[in-house]
Order: C-alpha cells, then sequence, then structure tokens
C-alpha cells in the first residue's frame, strides 16, 4: 500500500488497535431527512465526543457538516446515489475522486448491489474508482451488499461471502457489508475476504444489548470495525451510544 494511502487510512481508525468505527451519514439521498441529521453538524459533533473515527457523507452536505470547532474526526466521501423511486437497488455515481479530495476526505465509498438493477454498471464503477484510489492515494471503502430480484436472501453467507471477496478482488480497501447472524458463517465471510470487513448497522433496533452482542461476534470473528449510522444518529443520547460501541469495538 502506498504511503498516501496509509497516512489517510490513519485519519480514519483507532491508531491503538487499528479498529474502525465509522458513522454513515449519507441517508439523506436514498431515504430523505431522517431524524438524527437534519442538522447534520450537530450530529457530527455528538459522534465525535463519544470516539467515532469517522463520518460518511455526500459531497453537497459536506460545508453544512463542517463544524470549525470540537474534537477532530475523518471524513469519507460516498460517491454512489440512489433513490427509492426508481429501482432501490440501482446506484449510480454522483461524485468523483478529485472531487472528495478537493473537499477534504481522508477516503471515499462506493455502493454494490450484487444482483442489483444495474449490477454491471456498479461493477464497472468500482473498477474505475479502485483506480484513481491508487492514482491518487486515497482508501477506498466499498459497500457490497448481494440485493435484487435473483437474492433469496440478503444475509445469506453464500451471496455476503462473493459479494465481499467481488469487492477485494476489484480493488476495495475496507469491505462493509452485512453480518450474516452467526459468529460460524461470518467467520467464513472474513476468512474469504483478504482486505478488512467492517460490518453494516442496518436498521435501528430496539434492543440495544443484541446490537452491541452482535457487535461482540463480528469482532471476535475478525471484522475491523463497524460503520453505524441510525442505531448511532437516531439514539436518544447520540454520544453515549457512540462511546459503547467504540468501547465494544476497541475493547477498551
Amino acid at each position: 500500500m502506498e504511503v498516501g494511502k496509509k497516512i489517510r487510512l490513519e485519519r480514519i481508525m483507532d491508531r491503538h488497535t487499528n479498529k474502525i468505527v465509522i458513522v454513515p451519514m449519507d441517508h439523506g439521498v436514498s431515504s430523505g431527512p431522517l431524524k438524527g441529521i437534519v442538522n447534520i453538524a450537530e450530529t457530527i459533533n455528538k459522534v465525535a465526543e463519544g470516539g467515532a473515527n469517522a463520518v460518511l457523507l455526500h459531497k453537497g452536505i459536506v460545508k453544512n457538516g463542517h463544524r470549525g470547532y470540537g474534537k477532530d474526526i475523518g471524513l469519507i466521501i460516498h460517491l454512489s446515489g440512489g433513490t427509492p423511486y426508481n429501482d432501490p437497488t440501482s446506484k449510480i455515481l454522483v461524485c468523483s475522486v478529485k472531487e472528495a479530495i478537493a473537499l477534504g476526505a481522508d477516503a471515499v465509498s462506493i455502493h454494490v448491489n450484487i444482483g442489483g438493477g444495474n449490477e454491471s454498471e456498479m461493477l464497472s464503477d468500482l473498477g474505475k474508482i479502485s483506480a484513481e484510489c491508487e492514482e491518487y492515494g486515497v482508501p477506498l471503502l466499498a459497500m457490497m451488499y448481494a440485493r435484487g430480484k435473483n437474492i433469496t436472501d440478503e444475509y445469506d453467507v453464500k451471496f455476503i461471502k462473493h459479494a465481499a471477496r467481488i469487492g477485494a478482488e476489484l480493488g476495495a480497501d475496507i469491505i462493509k457489508t452485512n453480518y450474516t447472524g452467526s459468529k460460524e458463517t461470518f467467520k467464513d465471510v472474513i476468512d474469504g475476504c483478504p482486505v478488512p470487513v467492517v460490518v453494516a448497522g442496518g436498521p435501528k433496533l430496539d434492543s440495544e444489548e443484541k446490537f452491541l452482542n452482535m457487535i461482540v461476534d463480528a469482532i471476535d470473528c475478525g471484522a475491523a470495525g463497524v460503520a453505524i449510522g441510525r442505531n448511532i444518529f437516531q439514539a436518544e443520547d447520540i454520544a453515549e451510544a457512540t462511546r459503547k460501541i467504540c468501547k465494544v469495538v476497541n475493547g477498551k
């Protein structure tokens, strides 16, 4: 890995544990102004106070999220977009690596749905973006999911481990994907992916205990961290929710 990527990766992870806690807040494009991301700067301040390593935003909201005060936090800019009003499994590029660098990004992310309506385009985009990231020394996080008409269960290990491997094969530095539901099956995902894997948080859950136990199991399997949005930014106490998750991920 080139030194540019190494330097930027250090900005989005815990240097003592090499674990990652990312709080995605890119939901405004796919879901609208959800509770918790209406005032983006306020929420970013709270997750930074809680110890998160990075937030993940779309390019246009970066200026709203920039605080100029408070605890420092890494910035990942999301390059993909799509809405639920067309084909919700289809994603297209809405930002470039060069734009993200100009906005101060420490890393970029891209979304690919294996089995999605425009799977070929998403895979092609992943290959192109990974090449740009190599050129500019920018870490690439690939959100790899199995979603589409031929996907019977998006949490099935056979789909998830394939999706994760595709992301690594096409040049991603970090993979974000779903937890399979058990340590035994998720270990297959980790073993089959030669780059770090972070676990997606998914929909807002009612049971904090079950959610934290899921994170414990994923970390035990070798996950590099988590990327959790709604279960953090829709919590009653955002900073405390972040703090609890960071403690579990980093084991301290």
